[in-house]
């Protein structure tokens, strides 16, 4: 039986007007796309790769893990390790951790939400800069994979789904 997620997905993305991250769909291409969100914060890298790495639960948005709830979420910082989601002795994993440079970079690997289940596969960067007191981060995604409908409808989705949460990373900075 053919499922269609598109309707799910876009339904993820109604609470986007809270949150500004700036968002765009860099590539569109018969086997997967390439999205990129920026957000800037006032916080020294550090902060903002501590909050990031050992905050996730409290700013990645709970509607947007299996389970409901985010406190359930943990970003290993090393290679090898696993954006990983626990809640009552179920378990999964979201994103494997490929290449850490501390408060520089992380690149993780995988298929995030509905993609895993549609069997695409990624590598998702967060890319830490400063400058003087202000630090960027950029959350570039590269998806491939095969979509019978295409991905003209589905990256915007997961870009705008991907901005609202870099957004939870921007608003848990600002509200330190």
């Amino acid at each position: 039986m053919k499922k269609n997620i598109l309707p799910h997905l876009t339904a993820l993305t109604l609470s986007m007007s809270a949150f500004s991250a700036s968002s765009e769909v860099l590539l569109l291409a018969e086997t997967g796309f390439i999205i990129e969100n920026k957000i800037q914060v006032k916080a020294d890298r550090e902060t903002a790769w501590q909050v990031f790495t050992r905050d996730v639960g409290l700013w990645w948005p709970s509607d947007h893990t299996w389970w409901g709830d985010a406190k359930g979420l943990s970003i290993d910082t090393f290679a090898g390790g696993c954006f990983c989601e626990k809640s009552a002795g179920k378990s999964a994993e979201h994103m494997r951790i490929s290449f850490v440079d501390p408060t520089h970079l992380m690149r993780m690997t995988g298929g995030l939400g509905p993609l895993q289940g549609m069997g695409m596969y990624g590598a998702l960067e967060w890319d830490f800069k400063s400058q003087g007191e202000v630090t960027e981060v950029t959350m570039t995604y590269k998806v491939n994979g095969i979509n019978p409908g295409g991905f003209e409808k589905l990256a915007p989705v997961v870009d705008k789904v991907q901005a609202l949460q870099l957004g939870g990373l921007k608003q848990r900075l600002q509200n330190l």
